[in-house]
């Protein structure tokens, strides 16, 4: 089963297939349309005119690599801010990972461990972690023991609340409608 976050066939292969584009997407996926954030990854190689390597990219010339995310269309629309995160999220790929990224889930014991790795990396909070996770756990087969629990609410089978429950168009937009509902509730609260 392959990713369709981006809904972009060759984007979403991508992201299927290569960690560390996945990672970034994930980073990228904040205040720009989501479907944006995960096709950034393909552009990035694009770019590059080679695929994603964290070494690579740890060591880039950060000024670099702000003008790669800054081509217009941008990859983010804060490039400079995103391209210094991905490239802190690669040196951390490096320095703990061996350079691999999928080592990030791959060794980790269990669904709690896991969900601590990933908060610690570079654009993730508490949620995103959980997300990602989830993420992780309902739709590239990652079973850490517990990772169902330790990204609840977004571990839940059969719920529509985040891109961990995006395998579609139609489930894209059952997440969408959560969220713009989650949203007026919050609004509603704040009034």
């Amino acid at each position: 089963m392959g990713l369709h976050l981006s809904q972009i066939d060759e984007a979403d292969e991508l992201l299927t297939n290569d960690p560390l584009a996945l990672l970034i997407g994930m980073v990228l996926d904040q205040q720009i349309p989501l479907e944006r954030a995960f096709a950034a990854p393909l552009e990035l190689t694009r770019r590059l005119g080679r695929l994603l390597d964290p070494a690579d990219l740890a060591v880039m010339d950060p000024e670099k690599l702000a003008a790669v995310f800054s081509i217009q269309p941008a990859l983010h629309r804060f490039p400079a801010a995103m391209a210094q995160r991905t490239q802190k999220l690669c040196q951390i790929v490096v320095d703990s990972y061996d350079g691999d990224a999928a080592r990030v889930w791959t060794t980790a014991k269990d669904g709690r461990e896991l969900l601590k790795r990933v908060a610690a990396l570079p654009g993730f909070g508490t949620q995103k972690a959980k997300i990602f996770v989830a993420l992780l756990g309902k739709q590239l087969n990652v079973d850490a023991p517990g990772w169902r629990e330790a990204t609840a609410p977004f571990g839940e089978a059969g719920s529509y609340l985040s891109v961990a429950d995006i395998v579609d168009q139609q489930s894209r937009d059952k997440v969408r409608e959560y969220k713009k509902q989650m949203k007026a509730a919050a609004k509603a609260r704040a009034g």
